[in-house]
């Protein structure tokens, strides 16, 4: 891998991470119209560690509480109904499902799931999704000529059950095209949850399946010798700067916008991609021969 091919994917890295609208769909997209190999899982998981870093330093606050206060509640009884002290056990009960099947179909996803034809249909089919769900919170935000306005839940009301279907969702994003905070935001609207809460806990959750998928991946690369680290650690760099500023302009956007735009561009995006894939002019297996 080349240093402006690590510049441009770290700029996407950073670009598409937070956004409902798949990083890893588009790291792949950008190699296969650019022509470079499919920079691959590896490279994906350890550049993803510099936009987590980003999500460590903005929500570095609310992290320090519910850290402080789940660590306080493990030897104060008193504490155990603290709602920063849940946050800590909901995240870690949010990510046993992306941890289980992330293991269980490790070679599917370095694999067949990065098959254009499948990231195309999972960007058009997870659009439609985020777009209904989207048109839900806004019909409950509105309220209508014969509806009342319907008061959408916050964090302080997630429990479990919630927690863990949140989870579920967080784990879809291991085919690329479905997007980590598209599929856990879809699912905390469909849920009731307001697009700030379902935002947020999209990322708090986020981070201890990032940190350790890129930890896991750091080990497997170090071992196989198979990853440009130069290029690599450029490019991780690239995305947590970038990264960072998009999240503080993201978490802006969701208090007064729609998610429509984004429903639109991945919706176009996959039928794009279905022609360029159905008339030959791109492979669907476009830059897998990289190692």
């Amino acid at each position: 891998m080349s240093w402006f091919e690590s510049f441009i994917l770290g700029l996407v890295q950073g670009l598409t991470e937070f956004l409902p609208i798949s990083s890893s769909a588009h790291l792949r997209l950008t190699a296969a119209f650019a022509g470079w190999h499919d920079p691959g899982a590896a490279f994906t998981a350890i550049t993803q560690i510099g936009t987590e870093a980003a999500v460590l330093i903005y929500f570095r606050k609310d992290i320090a509480r519910i850290v402080s206060a789940w660590c306080k509640s493990l030897v104060d009884k008193s504490m155990r109904g603290d709602h920063d002290a849940q946050m800590g056990w909901l995240v870690i009960v949010g990510s046993i499902p992306i941890g289980v099947l992330g293991v269980t179909f490790k070679d599917q996803i370095e694999g067949p799931f990065r098959d254009l034809r499948l990231i195309a249909t999972t960007l058009i089919v997870m659009g439609i999704v985020l777009g209904v769900a989207d048109r839900l919170a806004a019909r409950d935000e509105a309220g209508g000529k014969h509806r009342a306005i319907r008061e959408r839940k916050t964090l302080k009301e997630l429990g479990v059950r919630d927690g863990l279907i949140f989870g579920i969702c967080q784990a879809m994003a291991l085919i690329p095209g479905v997007s980590r905070s598209g599929a856990t935001i879809s699912g905390g609207l469909l849920m009731g949850y307001t697009r700030e809460a379902a935002a947020r806990y999209s990322f708090l959750l986020a981070i201890p399946a990032v940190l350790a998928s890129g930890v896991f991946e750091l080990k497997d690369a170090s071992e196989g010798g198979h990853v440009s680290w130069g290029p690599t650690i450029f490019a991780t760099i690239i995305a947590f700067v970038v990264g960072y500023a998009v999240i503080a302009w993201f978490m802006k956007f969701i208090t007064t916008k729609s998610f429509m735009p984004f429903v639109i561009y991945r919706i176009i995006l996959g039928i794009v991609l279905f022609i360029l894939v159905g008339t030959d002019t791109l492979s669907p297996h476009a830059g897998e021969s990289a190692g």
